[in-house]
């Protein structure tokens, strides 16, 4: 058995972001030639692949590239924080991003679909993944057309990329102000823009709950509607942006009161988190 040194394992790891165990046993077969353990790692990983199907992928990035007129919002898993701040991943995750983009697909089945190199993006995550010898998946895609966009993509470590995106679209000129929300957006995790996007059905099952719980209480019956009411506002400042008090506004307005003030309109947003 070939001896192995820790910086040729290193440099294999570096160069592939393969596993520690892998790039050892590669190197060994390879007896310390590195150019050879990276054709058998490529060779294992292939087989390997469909075995890796079923591994849950927690880790990952987000990115977004924008263009006139929409931007597009990615978020590409694996398996470890290893292989998210890989320098080969994040370059993945760029020409993946790039080549949807590019393409004009809307939808994860474009975006799959879409042509990257000599294959399409998904042939590619296969290769790579075959390569890195971890399970990736482009998890979402989703594009957002608005006059303008802004984006605010936060690190829930220095050390990892990009763990949560936001692309806000919008009308108006003052991108500080539509940053400032795609930020609040981040924290606060709504899911409408306005009210009137809420489905019925869902107001109508909250109404109900409301309803019942307040009847519970004992509360006076001539109370009742505003108590209701109350509570169903309550529910909406969850899931609607522009009901929301913005988290950065020091005067503790409503996220609609802000981007009018700045002259504004929220068109539409995207939110992406990895592993969410």
């Amino acid at each position: 058995m070939a001896s192995v040194s820790m910086a040729a394992v290193k440099e294999l790891r570096e160069r592939l972001g393969a596993g520690m165990v892998d790039s050892k046993n590669a190197l060994v077969e390879a007896d310390g030639d590195i150019e050879k353990a990276i054709e058998i790692l490529r060779l294992k990983g292939l087989k390997g692949v469909a075995k890796r199907e079923g591994r849950e992928a927690s880790e990952g990035l987000v990115a977004v590239v924008q263009r006139d007129g929409s931007a597009t919002l990615i978020e590409l898993v694996c398996e470890t924080d290893f292989v998210a701040k890989n320098e080969k991943f994040l370059a993945l995750g760029d020409k993946i991003l790039e080549a949807i983009a590019e393409s004009g697909a809307k939808t994860l089945e474009e975006a799959l679909a879409a042509p990257l190199e000599n294959g399409t993006v998904e042939s590619t995550i296969t290769d790579e993944s075959a390569i890195i010898g971890e399970k990736i998946q482009l998890r979402r895609v989703t594009v957002v057309e608005a006059p303008r966009t802004a984006v605010y993509l936060h690190r829930t470590s220095k050390d990892l990329p990009p763990q949560i995106g936001v692309v806000v679209g919008y009308a108006g000129d003052d991108e500080k102000v539509a940053t400032s929300i795609a930020q609040h957006i981040s924290f606060a995790e709504p899911v409408y823009v306005n009210r009137d996007e809420v489905p019925q059905a869902d107001v109508d099952k909250e109404r109900d709950i409301v309803t019942e719980i307040s009847k519970n209480e004992g509360k006076p019956e001539a109370a009742l509607p505003k108590i209701i009411e109350g509570r169903l506002n309550a529910f909406f400042k969850q899931i609607v942006l522009n009901e929301q008090e913005h988290a950065l506004d020091a005067d503790k307005r409503p996220v609609a009161k802000v981007a009018e003030g700045a002259g504004i309109t929220v068109t539409g947003f995207a939110r992406g988190k990895v592993g969410a």
